[in-house]
């Protein structure tokens, strides 16, 4: 059987084996035919003693695929770097493609070894990775590689070619070739095909194509995601302020930005960030409490209002019924303007657009609201024949669609000014702050208009 046919268990039994009987040559040659993907599955569920035996079996570079290939974000990362000599441990860091390494970098909670690591590797790749390792979380500069192509204006396509040749090799893509100035500024970008299909002696400023999209080094890493996806580009180049070319941002790196955005849309439903890892229930709990806390209290709000309304309910009892319908549609329309709002707070001028998303939102709350209060009043009606009740249920039902809506507006947004991730709390604030006013604006409206229901 082939290597690549067997299941990723099959292939860990046979290569722990071979660890063990220290079979070193039939190790490499069954692990290194693998894909890096499937090197970095087996390498996760080795035990240390076989990871050990690894470190000797396999040179630094060999090691590094197999980093470039995992998660940074793994708390596994961190152990892994501890059992592997210092000298070792640096050369496999300056292996890897440096934006990798980065990430690597950033998740050792050692700060010591992290300088040790970085005088022990060679120039170059310390100098490339200090160079990113200062750009600000989440931007463009945090994420992009400085391992790209690029070639002057001023040279003749055959000598482009050769300049290609000799950057290829430690280039992290080859999906476009960048074309700079003398002051290392981006002037434009030629592909390999005309770069192949054009007369050698062409000059590569007549080639190219001066139209070259690019981002700034602190854009934020959203916007470079979404240029990505909306120019279907496989990388994007990044630019300082004077235009000079500093690296590029790959596919995949869009990708992972991507996930950790799909898992802040997952970890609003319930304040939860999905992406943490614990390694314990009590310390997911100890992450969970705060936030369970802050909620009990302010749902206590709600128990304190229908405690207030008891004496109506005890009147009109029909009225507790219909509790958990309205405080239930409220805030699954609060949810939806929530899920478009936090959207809204990614984009750069979002604070200029609170004016026309209030707009927006009451009136999308209104015509919601409306339709819905329709709906509710014809229910109520033919179920129990008394119009006035529809009535009640009906304008309620209304109002408080409309203040979850703008709930739904406004919190992301408070969340934002206080410091908080506004996916991440905002959820269950809108989900107990709807009951809340939903329970109030009912019991309200039909206190007023009690001697239509007696």
């Amino acid at each position: 059987m082939e290597v690549f046919e067997r299941s990723i268990e099959e292939q860990v039994r046979i290569l722990q084996g071979l660890l063990a009987n220290n079979r070193m040559t039939r190790f490499r040659t069954e692990f290194l035919a693998l894909h890096n993907y499937d090197q970095a599955q087996i390498f996760n569920q080795l035990k240390s003693e076989d990871r050990e035996k690894v470190y000797q079996y396999l040179s630094p570079s060999e090691l590094a695929n197999i980093f470039d290939a995992l998660e940074a974000q793994d708390e596994k990362i961190d152990g892994y770097f501890e059992e592997m000599l210092y000298p070792y441990a640096a050369n496999v860091l300056a292996e890897m493609y440096a934006d990798n390494a980065v990430d690597v970098l950033n998740e050792l909670k050692d700060r010591d070894r992290v300088n040790i690591y970085m005088h022990l590797m060679p120039a170059e790749s310390a100098r490339e990775i200090s160079q990113l390792i200062n750009y600000l979380e989440d931007t463009a500069g945090a994420i992009m590689t400085t391992e790209y192509i690029a070639i002057e204006e001023g040279l003749t396509l055959a000598e482009a070619y050769y300049q290609l040749r000799q950057q290829a090799i430690e280039a992290e893509t080859i999906y476009y070739v960048y074309v700079i100035d003398q002051h290392h500024r981006l002037t434009g970008v030629i592909s390999l095909r005309d770069l192949i299909i054009n007369d050698e002696d062409k000059l590569v400023a007549d080639v190219m194509n001066n139209r070259v999209i690019s981002v700034q080094v602190n854009d934020d890493q959203l916007e470079v995601a979404k240029m990505v996806k909306d120019y279907d580009l496989l990388a994007l180049p990044v630019v300082g302020f004077d235009q000079e070319l500093l690296g590029i941002v790959t596919v995949d790196d869009v990708l992972d930005v991507m996930q950790e955005e799909a898992e802040s849309d997952y970890s609003g439903l319930a304040a939860v960030d999905v992406s943490e890892k614990h390694i314990s229930p009590w310390s997911a709990a100890k992450s969970r409490l705060p936030w369970l806390i802050t909620l009990l209290f302010l749902g206590m709000g709600t128990s304190t209002v229908i405690s207030r309304y008891s004496g109506l309910v005890e009147e009109v009892s029909i009225l507790s019924a219909f509790i958990t319908l309205i405080t239930g549609t409220a805030g699954n329309a609060g949810t939806q303007s929530l899920a478009v709002t936090v959207r809204q707070l990614n984009s750069k001028d979002h604070d200029k657009q609170v004016g026309k998303t209030f707009s927006f939102e009451l009136l999308t709350g209104a015509i919601t609201g409306l339709v819905v209060a329709l709906c509710v009043f014809l229910i109520v009606f033919i179920w129990k024949g008394n119009p006035f009740f529809g009535l009640i249920i009906a304008a309620a039902m209304f109002m408080a669609i409309v203040v979850a809506n703008l709930a739904g507006l406004f919190i992301p947004y408070l969340m934002d000014k206080l410091g908080f991730d506004p996916a991440v709390a905002s959820g269950p604030f809108i989900s107990t702050l709807s009951d809340l006013t939903s329970v109030f604006i009912y019991f309200t409206i039909a206190g007023l208009f009690l001697a239509y229901l007696l």
